[in-house]
């Protein structure tokens, strides 16, 4: 990063491109190293930073994300004339801080990863600055992502002052020998709870999705929408099944509490909207629902469902954004629903993969959005939470009928006028992957689902 950096301001923004490119080849050169280093668990930096197969695992699905995410972008930020070489750096950077999350073993190590790659979103949210949308979006997002930060370290001060530590290892030492739980360490965990929540757009705090969403450039909306979410939950799970699983019959019912307000809005909410990145921003506040299941469950089956269902849902939405990113008209990019209006005789080959991602989406076998799904409730059924597998399994439902909208959109409406030809390679090339994963799963499930119950088994295993 910061060596791109130097040719970049010293080239200047006409070597947007290459840099771009080179950033990719960066992060693919990293999950090489990273897949060369052992996995075995150690702690560095006086135990601040731990290194085992979960934080591997989820740094590979990090790094793909990230290379998928600057893939798509390189043609878009050309398109729309904010060609600037800080771009790619800053991926790279936010990168880091997610990355750091998901090996944090300290309080202090957590923060540092969450502003770094904070800090990063929210110059990327208003990346476009003649686009009043975009600032409206960056500066909603930095508002609104201060105050979550502020309660986060609220809550760090509140466990530090009740433990006596900001280390993982020792807060779980002193949680575990506790008798009663003092009120103070349960509120500083509900605030520190509130500030990661905000991070995956879950209810109560997803009232910035949707504009967020809408507003910053569709190539940024792509990045939020597959990667921050995965290191947010990562950081998520360590911090509740390790530290604090001492106190799971308190934080699982926020939890439970958290699960189903996102489930159901993501559901409902998304029905009345027309632009298709509102809708997405609303579904994917549905699917970080679905994954907190998992986190309910609070047994190793529960989570490697969650980390096998965000990998599932990493790659569909790097398909879908492929889609969206394509939708030009004359030069100008389209976001309404009825853009797509009779696409399967105008772009066949944009409309069927879109369509086997929205039935995979929709959780309808034998797409790989089904196994996702299923992995989660059968985790929760398995804990005994009956009623949250069948509020989940109903808002499933309700979800389906705007992802199968935009099928029938596509498939009975009169046609609209047809889009710009041309898709850049490098989208084509995502959207044709991301559909090979989405059919190809049903075939060897159990590669991905053995990799990802792996990894998470070492947060109970230690």
């Amino acid at each position: 990063g910061m060596g791109l950096l130097i040719v970049g301001v010293s080239q200047g923004n006409v070597s947007t491109r290459v840099i771009c490119w080179a950033s990719a080849a960066g992060l693919a050169i990293t999950a090489l190293i990273l897949l060369g280093v052992g996995w075995e668990t150690r702690t560095v930096l006086n135990g601040m930073f731990v290194m085992d197969k979960f934080a591997g695992f989820m740094k590979l699905l990090i790094l793909t994300g990230l290379i998928a995410s600057l893939a798509l972008s390189v043609r878009y930020i050309i398109q729309e004339g904010m060609e600037r070489f800080e771009y790619p750096i800053l991926v790279i950077f936010a990168g880091v801080g997610m990355m750091m999350m998901v090996s944090a073993n300290n309080l202090l190590t957590l923060y540092m990863g969450l502003e770094l790659q904070s800090l990063s979103l929210y110059v990327l949210a208003a990346f476009h600055r003649n686009s009043i949308r975009s600032s409206e979006a960056g500066i909603k997002y930095f508002v609104l992502g201060a105050l979550s930060s502020g309660m986060l370290l609220f809550g760090v001060s509140l466990i530090y002052g009740f433990t006596g530590t900001i280390d993982f290892t020792s807060i779980g030492e002193t949680v575990s020998t506790l008798e009663v739980i003092p009120y103070g360490l349960t509120f500083g965990l509900v605030f520190v709870l509130a500030g990661l929540a905000f991070k995956i757009s879950a209810v109560p705090f997803h009232m910035w999705t949707p504009d967020v969403y809408q507003g910053a450039p569709t190539s940024v909306t792509a990045l939020f929408a597959i990667v921050p979410k995965i290191a947010a939950f990562g950081l998520l799970m360590r911090l509740l099944f390790e530290p604090f699983m001492g106190m799971s019959d308190q934080w699982i019912q926020i939890i439970y509490f958290i699960a189903v307000g996102s489930m159901v809005v993501g559901a409902f909410a998304a029905i009345a909207q027309n632009n298709i990145k509102r809708l997405l921003a609303y579904s994917s506040i549905g699917n970080m629902g679905y994954a907190l299941i998992g986190l309910v469950a609070g047994t190793a089956e529960g989570a490697g469902a969650v980390v096998l269902y965000l990998a599932i849902y990493m790659i569909m939405t790097a398909g879908v954004f492929a889609v969206v990113l394509s939708m030009r008209r004359q030069g100008m990019a389209v976001y309404r629903l009825k853009d797509l209006s009779g696409l399967s005789q105008t772009n066949p080959g944009m409309a069927y993969p879109l369509a086997i991602l929205m039935f995979s989406l929709s959780g309808i076998p034998p797409a790989a959005g089904f196994f996702g799904k299923l992995v989660v409730f059968n985790a929760a059924v398995a804990s005994g939470y009956y009623i949250l597998a069948v509020i989940g399994v109903v808002s499933s439902v309700v979800a389906a009928y705007y992802y199968l909208r935009v099928i029938k959109v596509m498939f009975f409406d009169e046609p609209a006028d047809a889009f710009d030809k041309g898709i850049p390679f490098a989208r084509r090339a995502i959207l044709f992957i991301s559909v090979l994963f989405v059919l190809g799963f049903a075939i060897k499930p159990n590669l991905f689902v053995s990799s990802s119950f792996d990894a998470a088994s070492v947060l109970f295993t230690g």
